[in-house]
C-alpha cells in the first residue's frame, strides 16, 4: 500500500546585489537587482505545479521573485533566511582569512555552524520542518519561493547529509527543488533542479 504524500516544491529567490558582491544576506531585506529581475523574468511555473498553493519567505527578494512569475504568495516568516548575526553584510572569505582555525572548526560542524549572534542550519531546519508538517495537510500541494540556506536543510532532512562535505547532488540556482511529504511531516526527494527557463 503507497503512503500518502503531499508535494512540495521550492524556488531559490533570484539575484541580489549582495549575491553578486558574495555578501551574507541573511535576514537582511534585500531587493532583487535590476540584473536579477531581468533573469527572473524569463522564468516560468512547469505546469506540473499548476494548482499549488504558493508561499514564500517574507523577505522582499523572495516576494519580488514570486509577484515577477506571476504568483500571489502568502508570506511567510517561517521560511526566511538563516539569520548570520554578527555576520550579515560579510564575505565568506574575509571571515575565513580573519577567524582561520576556528572558523574551519565552525564549518566543519555541518548542521551545526553558528555565526555569532545568529541561527544554525539545524535551527532553520527545526522551523522550516515544523511549517512543512504543519501545512501539508489533506493533500494540497505547496509552492514556496525561498533561500538557498532554507532549501539546504530541507534535502538535509530529506537526504541525510549533514553539511559536512560536498552535498550529494548540487542544488542549481534558477531551478526548482521537489520533494514528497509524508504524513508525518517528513519530507523525500522526488526531483532536484528542475529548469524553470522554458518549462
Amino acid at each position: 500500500m503507497q503512503i500518502p504524500t503531499t508535494r512540495v516544491v521550492f524556488i531559490r529567490h533570484g539575484p541580489t546585489a549582495w549575491n553578486a558582491e558574495k555578501r551574507i544576506q541573511g535576514r537582511v531585506d534585500t531587493s532583487l537587482s535590476a540584473e536579477g529581475r531581468v533573469f527572473v523574468a524569463t522564468w516560468r511555473i512547469p505546469d506540473e505545479f499548476a494548482g499549488f498553493k504558493w508561499y514564500s519567505s517574507n523577505k522582499k527578494r523572495a516576494i519580488e521573485t514570486a509577484r515577477i512569475m506571476g504568483l500571489d504568495p502568502i508570506a511567510e516568516p517561517l521560511l526566511a533566511e538563516m539569520n548570520w548575526g554578527e555576520w550579515e553584510g560579510r564575505i565568506i572569505g574575509e571571515l575565513r582569512a580573519e577567524y582561520g582555525e576556528d572558523m574551519a572548526a565552525n564549518e566543519r560542524r555541518g548542521l551545526d555552524f553558528r555565526p555569532p549572534g545568529g541561527e544554525s542550519p539545524r535551527d532553520v531546519q527545526k522551523r522550516v520542518a515544523g511549517w512543512i508538517k504543519a501545512t501539508a495537510q489533506g493533500g494540497q500541494p505547496l509552492g514556496a519561493v525561498v533561500h538557498a540556506g532554507v532549501i539546504r536543510t530541507i534535502y538535509c532532512l530529506a537526504s541525510g547529509w549533514d553539511m559536512t562535505g560536498k552535498p550529494p547532488v548540487k542544488l542549481l540556482d534558477g531551478t526548482a527543488h521537489l520533494f514528497d511529504v509524508d504524513t508525518g511531516g517528513m519530507p523525500s526527494v522526488s526531483r532536484l533542479n528542475i529548469p524553470l527557463t522554458g518549462a
